[in-house]
C-alpha cells in the first residue's frame, strides 16, 4: 500500500469520525456534509 493510498484512507477516516461527532452533537446537516466529503475522498481509494 502506497503513501498516497494511506493518506486518502486517513482523510476518509477523519471525515467519518468528524461526521459521527457532529451527529452526536446534534449538527445533522454538517454531519451529512462530512459524510459527503468522506465519500468524495473514498473515490480515490480505488
Amino acid at each position: 500500500m502506497g503513501f498516497n493510498k494511506i493518506a486518502w484512507l486517513v482523510t476518509v477516516a477523519a471525515a467519518l469520525i468528524t461526521a459521527l461527532l457532529l451527529f452526536l452533537s446534534g449538527y445533522n446537516g454538517y454531519g451529512a456534509v462530512a459524510i459527503a466529503v468522506g465519500l468524495s475522498a473514498a473515490i480515490n481509494l480505488r
